[in-house]
């Protein structure tokens, strides 16, 4: 699947994308962490004498990150939660340290701190979006039909999360669209595993996955050529060759758009 965002669209996504952190450093103490990172009349003459401070710390960091130099943002981040893990600062330090490793392709390690981000902030504002990046930790994972489908799976179940906790979030559409992929990659998954059967003449499991298939993927692409199928092996008439040679080729989706949409989502870098 290949989606195209409007021009329009994509400048609304990567506005609320920003709107998240400005919003989590505004609300964390009034407006204190905003003052002393964008007011830098007295700021500058402070970062000089003191490059250490939270600060300073979260200034290189964001620089760095806005450069897409997210490995060396790591150090600053880090640094800077070692040093202030109480602090506003630090606050914003975590999360910036789990997109730094998202950018990175580090999945895995992502989603650890959205996870810790979550538990530890669990009514932040930025938690619609924290929601959205663990599903899409997940959904970067997605690997080919013959492999383990258990990343679309758990893609599936933490959109489905965001989408009920915040069902007016600016992510809403974003994880629909995620999840009809994820499920037309299980279905196409399914059938693959048909093709199996079929292949082999185990027509009454390849039943069975079809039947699955129909039930739990009934608006995919596959489903009508799933549906048909079934039909031709309950009377005894199975198609000669593989499903492959007569349904359409289903292929993931392009990433390369994805870096339209805000600071969730970068090309890979260092």
């Amino acid at each position: 699947m290949r989606y195209n965002f409007s021009p329009a669209g994509r400048m609304f996504f990567h506005f609320s994308l920003s709107c998240v952190l400005l919003s989590l450093m505004l609300t964390l103490t009034g407006c204190g962490l905003y003052n002393k990172l964008f007011n830098s009349d007295n700021n500058a003459q402070e970062e000089t004498e003191n490059p250490f401070s939270a600060e300073a710390l979260l200034r290189e960091g964001m620089d760095l990150f806005d450069h897409g130099q997210y490995r060396s943002s790591l150090e600053k981040f880090q640094a800077l939660r070692d040093r202030y893990p109480f602090s506003e600062s630090g606050m914003v330090a975590e999360l910036k340290s789990a997109d730094a490793h998202y950018y990175l392709s580090e999945y895995m390690e992502a989603l650890q701190l959205y996870d810790e981000f979550e538990t530890s902030h669990p009514t932040n504002e930025a938690i619609p979006y924290v929601l959205y990046q663990k599903g899409m930790c997940y959904f970067k994972r997605i690997d080919t039909i013959d492999r383990d489908p258990s990343a679309a799976q758990e893609a599936i179940l933490a959109f489905n999360r965001l989408l009920r906790a915040y069902p007016q979030s600016p992510y809403t559409d974003e994880a629909g669209k995620q999840i009809k992929t994820a499920k037309e990659f299980l279905a196409k998954h399914e059938m693959y595993v048909v093709d199996f059967y079929t292949n082999i003449e185990m027509y009454s499991q390849a039943i069975g996955r079809l039947e699955y298939i129909l039930d739990n993927y009934p608006d995919t692409e596959v489903a009508p050529k799933a549906k048909n199928l079934l039909a031709r092996l309950k009377a005894g008439t199975p198609p000669k060759g593989k499903w492959t040679d007569w349904i359409p080729q289903i292929s993931m989706p392009d990433w390369a758009i994805f870096r339209h949409l805000g600071f969730g989502f970068g090309s890979k870098a260092e």
